[in-house]
């Protein structure tokens, strides 16, 4: 399973901070930020989802006001939003 987060879609709401540990708060930017990620050319920010971690992050991908996060599974269908 794969994540993508679209920071500048984030508004600081930091639902996703209390659904997944691999959110972190950026106070400074009033932004999410997604542990140990890679940024893409085009700003969003990628990382694949441990197994044991997968509930935690379709929990964080379906609180976000904003849909600015993606669950993908292993064969790039896209699960939420």
């Amino acid at each position: 399973m794969k994540v993508e987060f679209d920071e500048d879609t984030c508004i600081g709401m930091y639902q996703c901070v209390v659904e997944w540990s691999e959110f972190e708060k950026d106070k400074s930017a009033g932004k999410a930020v997604l542990l140990e990620s890679e940024e893409t050319d085009d700003g969003v920010f990628v990382r694949e989802v441990p197994e044991e971690d997968e509930l935690d992050a379709k929990f964080a991908a379906r609180t976000c006001p904003v849909d600015a996060i993606t669950i993908y599974d292993d064969d790039g269908e896209q699960l939420i939003p």
